[in-house]
């Protein structure tokens, strides 16, 4: 049977300054502005798109920038880091940029043997990690300094802290088409398709406070899923599960349905299209404010309470 879950569409974390968060996702890391929009729950603050060239699912990282929202807390019942993919032999090239930026991180450690793996947060303390492989044939984003030799290619997984794996575990494996492909020590990783890019990683920390929500955490995880079919399939099953998810939202490049996991962490099963190039040409993807038309009456307003973001020139 085909599974309805095809792995990750996006991360959407909480940032506090909306020009620092885009001076560190474009300016240090590369990464792509692939959408200027709105939080379309609350109108006048951003929701900033970040990913590759095209915006590829499993690539996109996101913000809500609210200005002077408090810093958060990692902890339990928490997506705590974000890892992205990068190629093996640019740790060199990575150390020596974040130190260029003043960026602090953690020495290289190594993780189910195999993987290379560099722990820094970003200014508001949101968990990040560098994955150096060549196991991952995805294309990144191109542009000054970055090429394919040193370029983020996208996420290689998530990290989760929970009591235990076994809630969790559960609803991953019996209803959203993950199976557990490898554990290690208090780690467990799951997967709906075993690629880099669509690991999701339970680390159980039954010792670790609980998590607070504020600037520097992630508001939630979106799994991708290829259209409105298999999405309503996916909230048949979600509401046999009885976690009561949303209705299915028009979010202008793809439709979404929302539920809490057994843990605490907001979930997110969005469809794979119809993608960032609907409202704007894929070569000038996040260069405009773009509304969904059911705002387009309030633009002038919308306009005057967001700040002006300037992308800057990559160094």
């Amino acid at each position: 049977m085909e599974k309805l879950i095809k792995g990750i569409h996006h991360v959407t974390a909480l940032a506090g300054n909306a020009q620092k968060n885009l001076d560190f996702y474009t300016g240090i890391l590369g990464l792509r502005l692939i959408k200027k929009t709105v939080n379309f729950d609350a109108n006048q603050i951003y929701h900033l798109y970040y990913g590759d060239a095209q915006g590829n699912p499993g690539s996109v990282l996101t913000f809500f920038p609210y200005d002077g929202l408090k810093m958060g807390r990692h902890g339990k019942g928490m997506l705590n880091t974000t890892t992205f993919s990068v190629p093996l032999d640019s740790i060199e090239f990575w150390e020596n940029r974040l130190k260029q930026f003043g960026v602090n991180y953690k020495e290289p450690q190594l993780r189910f043997e195999t993987e290379v793996v560099i722990y820094f947060e970003d200014h508001d303390g949101l968990g990040m990690e560098l994955i150096f492989n060549d196991n991952d044939k995805r294309t990144g984003y191109h542009k000054g300094p970055f090429n394919e030799s040193n370029a983020i290619r996208g996420f290689h997984n998530v990290e989760i802290w929970h009591e235990g794996y076994e809630q969790t575990g559960g609803l991953l494996t019996e209803y959203l088409d993950h199976e557990l492909i490898a554990e290690s020590n208090n780690r467990f990783r799951f997967a709906a398709d075993n690629s880099s890019g669509n690991y999701v990683d339970i680390l159980c920390e039954p010792n670790s406070l609980r998590g607070l929500a504020g600037s520097g955490t992630v508001h939630h995880l979106a799994f991708k899923t290829t259209d409105k079919t298999s999405q309503e399939k996916i909230r048949e099953k979600i509401v046999e599960r009885g976690l009561n998810p949303t209705e299915i939202l028009d979010r202008n490049y793809f439709t979404s349905i929302y539920f809490k996991e057994p843990g605490g962490v907001l979930f997110e099963v969005a469809t794979a299209g119809p993608g960032f190039a609907v409202d704007e040409d894929i070569d000038h993807l996040g260069e405009e404010l773009k509304l969904p038309l059911w705002f387009e009456k309030e633009r002038e307003t919308i306009e005057k309470a967001l700040s002006i973001l300037t992308l800057n020139d990559l160094k």
